[in-house]
């Protein structure tokens, strides 16, 4: 079974070659440059770009790329699972579905399946991690499909960001959910709603945002002392350990991974952005 997801997941290049999952990446635009997400370009250049004062701006997945994978899918014979960025944030999961339409007209018995996500980073980073694990152990496309689709429905993302006009301009909030509070060291803190983000409240200081996650954490997780947590950072590492180990101290989980945002995701969350993911309920 040959697996497929996108560099909004935040998962490194070398995961994508060491676990054999096909890579779709998103493109990045920086002034007159074009880059692929993962393939050439790491988000440090964009958070340095933003600094700067430029405003890097991102595109889908190429279709001809979706096209070009799932043609060979269908010619290959074999069976496809390609899990995707969250709807809500992006165009590509609607234009793997309109490709794979357009390559079931040539190959009618074309076995892919795509899924919405309704995540990003490292949230959408875990599901994937999931299935590679159980294709792994052996299991079949459904059980993998039902396991996955469950974890993206129990999934709960935090996000602390520097300044919500990053995503307001690239149409991630609504510009009127934005505000400028890096003057007040004002910390907003997002959540996300069927694939959407979503500003919660606003909270002043690092120490209050970290409480405040902490808070949710013990709220809404389940049995968080069996999961894996993820951390993704906006080239902030002293941040994410401080959440880090707040979150051990709190809740000694099987394990916590750290990474910083990738470029698709940075572009849009700006420099300083702290996200959390865990799951609400677990099998």
């Amino acid at each position: 079974m040959r697996l497929f997801a996108d560099s909004a997941s935040d998962l490194p290049k070398e995961f994508f070659e060491n676990e054999d999952v096909v890579l779709f990446p998103l493109r990045v635009h920086i002034g007159e440059q074009d880059y692929e997400d993962i393939r050439g370009i790491q988000s440090i250049k964009v958070f340095d770009a933003i600094r700067a004062g430029n405003h890097p701006k991102t595109s889908q997945v190429s279709p001809e790329e979706m096209l070009k994978a799932f043609e060979q899918l269908a010619i290959a014979n074999e069976e496809g699972f390609y899990i995707a960025f969250s709807s809500e944030l992006s165009g590509t999961y609607s234009t793997a579905v309109m490709v794979a339409d357009q390559v079931r007209e040539d190959y009618p018995d074309l076995k892919l399946t795509i899924l919405d996500s309704k995540a990003a980073s490292l949230g959408y980073g875990l599901l994937v991690k999931e299935a590679v694990k159980l294709r792994t152990a052996g299991h079949s496309l459904e059980t993998i499909l039902e396991k996955v689709r469950f974890m993206a429905d129990h999934l709960e993302s935090l996000f602390t960001v520097e300044d919500l006009d990053y995503m307001a301009k690239g149409g991630r909030i609504s510009k009127g959910s934005a505000f400028v509070g890096g003057l007040l060291n004002i910390k907003p803190l997002l959540h996300v709603e069927e694939g959407r983000l979503v500003p919660i409240e606003k909270l002043r200081g690092r120490k209050k945002v970290v409480k405040r996650m902490i808070e949710l954490m013990q709220e809404r997780g389940s049995q968080l002392d069996q999961q894996t947590i993820a951390i993704s950072h906006g080239d902030d590492e002293e941040f994410a350990t401080i959440l880090k180990q707040e979150i051990k101290q709190h809740f000694n989980p099987k394990d916590i991974e750290v990474h910083m945002i990738g470029s698709v995701i940075a572009a849009h969350t700006g420099p300083g952005t702290l996200a959390l993911f865990f799951l609400n309920k677990i099998e």
